[in-house]
């Protein structure tokens, strides 16, 4: 029988806990300077999120440059530096396997702002304005 697609509310507190674990690793790394990159000296970078694979073997990594500057080099110095991060949170969260890193763009805040952007446009505020609050 095919597994049902997995959402936020139906992934496993496990899963979520060592998320957060490798995501607070990632960000205490990062934040120190651990990683001898000149990209990533020169960047702050946020670890937003860290969805884990069932298995805890794979582990995909939003990050966002502050203020979004240069992200693509600053993915390119992540993805570079790979093995480096991976050693280091497989050394600092206690697992069987050292999950393999993926790191991608968050794009939620551009969506966020995408949003917001259209909320204050005058037509849709026009709009809004005539309905009724529950």
């Amino acid at each position: 029988m095919p597994r049902p697609t997995e959402t936020p509310e139906t992934r496993s507190v496990r899963l979520l806990r060592v998320g957060e674990q490798v995501r607070h690793v990632l960000s205490e790394i990062l934040q120190r300077g651990e990683v001898h990159d000149d990209v990533l000296a020169s960047h702050m970078v946020s670890v937003t999120e860290v969805r884990m694979s069932p298995d805890l073997r794979h582990a995909t990594v939003f990050v966002k440059p502050l203020l979004g500057q240069d992200e693509p080099a600053v993915l390119k110095a992540l993805r570079t530096n790979t093995a480096y991060l991976q050693r280091e949170v497989a050394a600092r969260v206690k697992m069987k396997y050292a999950a393999r890193l993926k790191f991608l763009a968050d794009e939620s805040f551009d969506e966020g702002t995408h949003i917001e952007t259209l909320l204050r446009d005058p037509r849709v505020a026009r709009d809004l304005e005539g309905e009724p609050e529950a």
